[in-house]
Formats: structure tokens, C-alpha cells, sequence
């Protein structure tokens, strides 16, 4: 056992019984490279962050120009900072109006903690309504309306008065009503193993929110920033959110996220009390800067159209017996095999063949694959055969 991994064990607090531990000792595009120069083809993205890859030239310089003039300054809200000035303005510009005041927080759970105060700041409601096997969270509150009870049960008693509807039951959609003070969705489920809309379901939700005053919080920590084919997913939907999340490919590789609604809406935080929500480092200058490059280089590069020419490549590539089904959206692939022990064989295969897989959270029987924008069509195809050599060698051992 190497020094690192043996103090990785022993003082890094583990999350898992037995963490992969690879030691990566550094990470350029599409690949990470161990301390033994072996390549890996990180088809996930660092789960769904490096969309842009890893160490892409516009972030790093953006990140290296700013962490010259300054870093942290003051907690949140109390500088204009160009940084975070210049995201939100980038950020307004690709929303509808309605979504044009911007709060940075530093994680995705962090943003949905802020949306989920938001909501019952401005609405003055209690319920908090989510979906079944949704996530947006491992703290209290997100934890609070995690769609799974299993990863729940241990750390009861949680937030009360949440309520969890089944994702494309149209008839429990009368369970909102006018005490809700939020629906929190996402518009492609990620963690259940990429399940899709049907039948305008997300209509219908805006529909219902629309008619009882409750604000649809929409949550695209991981559709969004280009993953689905557009900027964010919703846009595909044909509906408005009244609060946006976002995280994850965000910063391009550093911790940002945010919660995105009315200046309206987010006045509320500044009175009744004042400093509603704080922050210390949510919207630090770095990441900001590291967001804002990531923003442009995918929007000005209009690298969300590749997702579609992603999608199509693996549906393509990995047909075989083994694959009960794909299911996907955009560069988001869930690759169903209908059992946990082989979907984790098969994902130990692909890492030792130098391909980077893994699961979902609440769909342990599908592989993940969700790879950085920027793949070649020959880098995915190579990836690819590397999965179906997998699947052969799997499929003489079951």
C-alpha cells in the first residue's frame, strides 16, 4: 500500500466501505492519469462536473488571472465584486426575465437549501413537495425531501411537512395545493437513472403551481450547463421555473453553485430579517471567474449541441444482450442491465480497461455514463469498444 493511499484510509473520512482509492495524480481533457502514468477515460465527468473536461486552458487562466488580484474579500453580499457581477449579468442574459437575480453558494445542496427558505419567505407556506427517488442533497433540508427513504431512515427526524409525489403520476399533481410553498423537480431525474418526463408532465406541474401560487423550484444542478442538448434542460420543456438551481459543471471543475430567481423573490433575504441568507464564501471570486469562462467557452463554442451527437454515438455503440435498456438525455446515459452485481462487475471492468463508469445513487442496476463535452467522436468510440469488451468478458463469466 502506497503512503497516500494508506493515509487516504486512515484520515480522509470515507463515505463508502470500499472507496476505489485510486491515486490520480493528475488530469488533462478527458483523461486522469494514476501515479503508475496509466490513463483512464473519464467517462463521467467527475459526475457530471468537468464537462469541459479537466484543466481546460480558458478556466485555468481565468482561475490563475483572478487568484492574482484577489480571492476572498468580505461574505456575501456586501462588495461589488466584478466576478460575481459579470456571472450573474452572463447568467441573466441566457434566462427568461424572470429569473435575473443570482445568490452563489458554494454546492448544489447549498442551493437547495436557499431556494427551499426562498420559497417560504415568499409565499409564508410550510409544505415542501418532492419527488420519488429525486436527489438534491445530503444536507438536513435536502436530505429532508430525498426522494429515497432508504438513504433517509438513519438520520430522522428531518424537516416536516414535506410530501413526496411519484415523478410522472399526473393524478397526485392535486396534492399541491395552495399550502405548498414549493414543488422541487428536476427536469430530467439524474440519481433514478435518467427517467424523462412523459405526457408534458412538467407542463402539467407548472400548471398546478401556476393555479395554487406555489413557486416550482427546478432543479438542474446536473442537467444543466449544456449536459441535455441545451444550456439548461428546461428550455426543451416549453415551461418556466420560478427558482432555477444550478452547481456542478457550473465552475468547471471548482465549487460554485446557485439558486437563481426575481429580484422580487430575492429581495426578501435582505429585510424581515435582515441578511435572510448568508454566506461566507458562496460566490467566491475565483470560481466565479472559473464559472464565467466556463459559461462562454460552452456557449460560445455551442458545445451543448454535442450532447445530442453523444447520445446517439452510445446508443449506437452499445447494443448488446447484456443491455436491457438505454435511457438517456442528451449526455446523460444511464445503460440498464437489470441487476446490481453484474451492472458493478462490469463498471470494475471498464475501470480496469482504463474507462471511468459508475452507477446511479438510486439505480445501482444501470451504468453511468455522462462524459465531458469536449470527447472526440474516435475518444468516445474507443470508450466505447472498451465497454463492450467488458460486456463480453462479464458475459462468459454469468
Amino acid at each position: 500500500m502506497t503512503p497516500i493511499r494508506r493515509l487516504f484510509l486512515e484520515h480522509v473520512a470515507q463515505t463508502s466501505p470500499a472507496p476505489l482509492a485510486l491515486e490520480i495524480e493528475r488530469a488533462k481533457g478527458i483523461y486522469l492519469y494514476d501515479t503508475n502514468g496509466k490513463s483512464y477515460t473519464d467517462l463521467i465527468s467527475g459526475i457530471s462536473v468537468s464537462t469541459l473536461g479537466h484543466c481546460h486552458p480558458k478556466v485555468v487562466e481565468a482561475i490563475n488571472k483572478q487568484s492574482q488580484t484577489y480571492m476572498h474579500l468580505m461574505v456575501y453580499g456586501e462588495y461589488a465584486q466584478a466576478p460575481q457581477t459579470e456571472l450573474a449579468h452572463a447568467l441573466s442574459k441566457l434566462l427568461p426575465e424572470t429569473l435575473n437575480s443570482v445568490y452563489f453558494t458554494n454546492s448544489g445542496a447549498e442551493a437547495t437549501e436557499g431556494a427551499m427558505k426562498l420559497a417560504k419567505r415568499v409565499t409564508g407556506r410550510t409544505e415542501i413537495i418532492s419527488f420519488k427517488n429525486a436527489y438534491h442533497g445530503s444536507t438536513q433540508g435536502a436530505l429532508s425531501i430525498m426522494g429515497n427513504e432508504e438513504f433517509k431512515r438513519a438520520f430522522r427526524p428531518l424537516l416536516p411537512d414535506t410530501r413526496i409525489l411519484e415523478f410522472n403520476n399526473e393524478q397526485q399533481l392535486e396534492q399541491i395545493t395552495e399550502r405548498t410553498a414549493c414543488v422541487v423537480i428536476e427536469p430530467v431525474q439524474a440519481e433514478a437513472g435518467v427517467i424523462v418526463p412523459q405526457n408534458d408532465f412538467l407542463k402539467k406541474v407548472r400548471k398546478r403551481c401556476t393555479e395554487t401560487g406555489t413557486l416550482l423550484i427546478l432543479d438542474e444542478i446536473q442537467t444543466g450547463f449544456g449536459r441535455c442538448g441545451t444550456f439548461f434542460a428546461f428550455e426543451q420543456f416549453s415551461i418556466v421555473p420560478d427558482v432555477l438551481l444550478l452547481a456542478k459543471a457550473m465552475g468547471g471543475g471548482m465549487p460554485i453553485g446557485a439558486f437563481i430567481s426575481s429580484k422580487k423573490n430575492m429581495d426578501c433575504f435582505s429585510n424581515n430579517p435582515v441578511l435572510g441568507h448568508i454566506t461566507t464564501f458562496g460566490g467566491n471570486a475565483v470560481c466565479c471567474a472559473a464559472s464565467l469562462a466556463t459559461l462562454k467557452e460552452i456557449s460560445e463554442q455551442h458545445l451543448f449541441l454535442r450532447a445530442k451527437e453523444i447520445e446517439k454515438i452510445v446508443r449506437g455503440r452499445l447494443q448488446h444482450p447484456l443491455v436491457k435498456e438505454i435511457r438517456a438525455y442528451g449526455a446523460l446515459i444511464a445503460v440498464e442491465f437489470g441487476d446490481t452485481d453484474l451492472n458493478m462487475q462490469i463498471i470494475s471492468k471498464c475501470i480496469e480497461k482504463g474507462v471511468i463508469t459508475d452507477w446511479f445513487l438510486f439505480c445501482s442496476t444501470a451504468m453511468r455514463i455522462a462524459p465531458p463535452l469536449i470527447i472526440t467522436d474516435e475518444e468516445l468510440i474507443h470508450a466505447c469498444n472498451k465497454i463492450v469488451e467488458a460486456l463480453q468478458e462479464t458475459q462468459g463469466l454469468v
